[in-house]
């Protein structure tokens, strides 16, 4: 059976007034998981915000880093996604064990409490990061970042996130989200039947189901076209995304470097320094030698 997963599929409604995206990622989040063992709630929110996070920076113009973070008092501390522009996704999520059987539903208040939901657009040395921050508000994540987009971006927004754990032993996560956007015409005018398309694609959008959205066998553009056929549709090249890890060794033994002689030092007695990643659980094992040697080698 053929896979449509791990892709981001661009379209255009309505003469390229509506701007939309769809994220299939079940891949991406079972690889994500398959180095944690995270309850199905916490998953389940993960899950959403990796698809989210994708969905979010496919429509930004960048060269390096989009991080979703999420910071909380509640049973799930924090969230982190990354998404690199190359379509480069990680995620970790730390959480409360013992309090997660307990809660009463597994709505983002009872996951997270009071918190907050932050965007960061950072393109490296010399350029400045772009961040926006809002509170978690709403009863889900899609709730939350619709109340983003529409304070910050100002931008009528409709988003749908899905996240499910496998339905077999076999299979994947299903993580998906449908994202649309009226863009603000070229010509600063609005006309009538574009706001009647947007009334329409907003409808349209209402009688996809979440089975839908996350079934991995069928074609991205298979649906689209059964939801917006009649809207104009204009599918764009689908872009990959992938699962993977930015750790290295060499990352590791400059975040040692940074803690400065004395500090290195004492370290020394412990012989081998294990460092973990927190995302991806990759031992890094470096010795005290090993550390020196390699910032001698800096110096030569």
């Amino acid at each position: 059976m053929t896979s449509f997963d791990n892709l981001i599929q661009p379209f255009f409604l309505g003469s390229g007034v509506l701007r939309g995206t769809l994220v299939r990622a079940g891949r991406v989040t079972s690889d994500i998981m398959g180095k944690h063992d995270y309850p199905e709630p916490v998953g389940r929110l993960l899950g959403e915000c990796v698809t989210l996070a994708i969905a979010l920076s496919s429509s930004l113009k960048y060269e390096g880093l989009f991080t979703l973070q999420v910071r909380t008092e509640g049973p799930v501390r924090a969230l982190v996604v990354d998404v690199t522009s190359a379509g480069m996704v990680r995620a970790v999520a730390r959480f409360d064990e013992e309090a997660i059987p307990d809660l009463p539903s597994c709505s983002l208040p009872a996951l997270t409490g009071e918190g907050v939901l932050t965007f960061t657009v950072d393109q490296g040395p010399g350029m400045s990061p772009y961040q926006g921050i809002v509170s978690l508000e709403g009863e889900s994540v899609t709730e939350c970042a619709l109340t983003y987009i529409t304070r910050s971006e100002q931008i009528p927004t409709r988003l749908i996130l899905a996240s499910a754990p496998p339905d077999s032993p076999s299979g994947t996560w299903r993580s998906a989200a449908l994202l649309l956007q009226r863009m603000p015409p070229a010509t600063g005018t609005w006309e009538p039947e574009w706001d009647d398309s947007w009334e329409t694609a907003s409808i349209l959008m209402d009688t996809l189901t979440e089975k839908e959205l996350t079934d991995l066998s069928l074609d991205p553009r298979v649906l689209l076209y059964r939801l917006f056929h009649a809207e104009d549709l204009h599918p764009g090249a689908t872009r990959p995304v992938f699962y993977g890890c930015r750790c290295s060794t060499e990352k590791v033994m400059r975040t040692l470097a940074a803690l400065g002689e004395e500090d290195r030092n004492a370290l020394r007695d412990l012989g081998v320094i294990d460092v973990v990643c927190e995302f991806c659980q990759t031992h890094h094992a470096i010795s005290h030698e090993q550390l020196e040697s390699w910032l001698a080698s800096l110096e030569t």
